[in-house]
């Protein structure tokens, strides 16, 4: 009996195609009303997220003054630049949206039900009235998260008051239609 043989690119070409079409690395998008609220509500997530190996952008008006994010271990990048470009590469694995830019951007709104239609996206919120019964979801910060969060507050000279341990944010699951 001779010995089996296989074709390489049956083999490789689909695993080779799966590669390029979705990046290993998790990613995170997070579309605040300023650098500040970004940094407030969501600091330390974003960094416990980045220290995991996620690639995280975080869009706000104007772009964003990049020191506090690369405390973070995030990227910047301008919300209306981002919501006006055509929905292009791979869905982010988790979204996590103030309710401000939520109830402000239409395309916003229309991204976040796209998102949690096609299910594969984690949405959070923050700010805004939770819903009656909701129960939020925390994030419970490390200890370095809090260190690097106030540093980040520190260099985008946002007054540092007392930091909590844990970041709420609302399940986007029940996002009004």
């Amino acid at each position: 009996m001779g010995a089996a043989s296989f074709d390489r690119r049956t083999v490789i070409g689909p695993t080779a195609h799966l590669a390029r079409s979705r990046p290993l690395r998790h990613r995170v998008v997070v579309a605040g009303a300023s650098l500040a609220d970004v940094l407030r509500s969501a600091g330390g997530w974003l960094f416990d997220e980045a220290m995991d190996g996620s690639d995280v952008m975080v869009l706000v008006p104007g772009g964003a003054d990049l020191l506090p994010l690369r405390i973070l271990g995030a990227r910047g990048g301008d919300l209306a630049a981002a919501l006006s470009s055509p929905v292009r590469g791979p869905r982010p694995h988790s979204l996590a949206v103030s309710a401000e830019v939520y109830q402000a951007q239409p395309r916003m709104r229309w991204l976040v039900h796209r998102s949690l239609e096609h299910g594969l996206t984690e949405v959070r919120l923050w700010g805004g009235r939770p819903e009656s019964g909701e129960e939020p979801v925390c994030h419970r910060l490390s200890r370095a998260a809090c260190a690097f969060k106030a540093s980040a507050l520190v260099a985008a000279s946002v007054p540092v008051e007392r930091l909590a341990a844990t970041e709420l944010f609302r399940n986007g699951d029940l996002v009004p239609a």
